[in-house]
């Protein structure tokens, strides 16, 4: 057992949407029952805890405060990569011990880090604790729910590469997207409903209202362009080669997941914003290393784990099941539209739909604080 009492675990960043998630989920599952937990703020301390089911979290900790902080034997972090890197640096340097559990980008490529999934890599993670590794951080959320929803093929070494688009939603750029997305669907209906009304009016005048709309008159300033009836091919800084950071992370933190230092599966990522709020879809096409039929390949992905669950390639089951509005609020990944590519018998299509508030965000995090307290999980 990592810990020979309850241990104390700090929760930074609780109220935003991850932590939200996050206090939801550990409620659940009765996490709070294994630790003597603590809510950080960097703007509420010294207030009054939210009460979490039948739990009293008493004060709410002060999140800069090194000295406070260094009392925890766990930290978890939902605060965001600026937080990372202004704390976690002065907590090492004053002796601090403890575990930090982030769900931030900054540490992730670090040498002394693992990232957190452990339906994929539960031997990698309980080899760097008791190794003596203190620093975890969450994995990219598209790349945590393509390898839950395909990990009956790339943990047996069945992927030889990955062409990956993904077409994601609001929720993965912040509450304050989300709320601008769902403004400006009220903004376009506003905008158009007079020409609605009136049957005189074709569907192309009502169009041309909305294009003008778009194109002229849509606040964005979050986004910085119109997502409501629209897209946005490009998700986060630009990277080497013309890839956006987000596309990078698709081959670097796929292979270092799969504990691949030779980064010997070439994942290639074209990512894009879609005016969906909650739930992130996935059109991946895979080179296997051996011809599979399509029924071992789906037995593969159907075994791996409880979560990945396969929706028939028919038009009716791919309407009900393999959508954002199926899966959001749920752990379940879809996976659907299995079929063999004209390309040749090794290559494969598939589509994946996952909520990555939660495989992608905070269900990794409340489940590397069970392996610390070496409580049951389930798979």
């Amino acid at each position: 057992m990592t810990f020979t009492h309850k241990p104390k675990v700090a929760i930074v960043g609780y109220r935003g949407m991850v932590g939200s998630v996050l206090v939801n989920r550990m409620l659940e599952e009765d996490d709070f029952a294994l630790i003597d937990a603590t809510f950080f703020s960097t703007s509420t301390h010294g207030t009054p805890a939210p009460k979490v089911g039948k739990y009293d979290l008493g004060l709410i900790g002060d999140a800069n405060s090194v000295a406070e902080l260094s009392a925890y034997d766990v930290i978890i972090t939902c605060q965001g990569g600026d937080y990372t890197n202004a704390m976690h640096p002065q907590l090492r340097a004053a002796g601090w011990q403890g575990y930090w559990v982030d769900a931030a980008s900054a540490l992730r490529m670090k040498e002394n880090v693992s990232l957190i999934l452990d339906p994929i890599n539960k031997d990698q993670l309980k080899a760097a604790i008791a190794a003596g590794q203190k620093d975890f951080a969450g994995a990219n959320c598209t790349v945590s729910l393509m390898l839950i929803g395909l990990g009956g093929l790339f943990t047996k070494g069945l992927v030889e590469s990955a062409i990956v688009s993904s077409y994601q939603a609001a929720s993965g750029a912040g509450a304050a997207n989300m709320r601008e997305l769902v403004e400006q669907f009220g903004a376009v209906y506003n905008h158009v409903a007079p020409e609605l009304a009136d049957k005189s009016k074709t569907m192309l005048d009502v169009a041309a209202s909305v294009q003008d709309l778009l194109a002229n008159n849509l606040p964005s300033p979050y986004f910085g362009a119109p997502l409501a009836a629209s897209l946005i091919p490009w998700i986060d800084a630009a990277h080497d080669h013309g890839f956006t950071k987000e596309e990078w992370k698709g081959h670097a933190e796929t292979n270092k997941l799969l504990g691949l230092t030779d980064h010997s599966i070439k994942v290639d990522s074209t990512c894009v914003r879609v005016g969906v709020l909650r739930s992130h879809s996935q059109s991946i096409t895979l080179k296997l290393k051996e011809n599979l039929s399509i029924a071992q390949i789906e037995e593969l992905i159907a075994t791996h784990n409880k979560w990945a669950y396969l929706v028939p390639n028919e038009k009716e089951a791919t309407l009900q099941r393999l959508t954002p509005t199926a899966v959001s609020g749920t752990l379940n990944i879809a996976v659907g539209r299995v079929r063999k590519l004209s390309l040749g018998d090794t290559y494969v299509s598939i589509f994946t739909v996952g909520d990555q508030l939660l495989w992608g965000a905070a269900e990794p995090l409340r489940r590397m604080l069970r392996l610390l307290c070496n409580a049951p999980l389930d798979y």
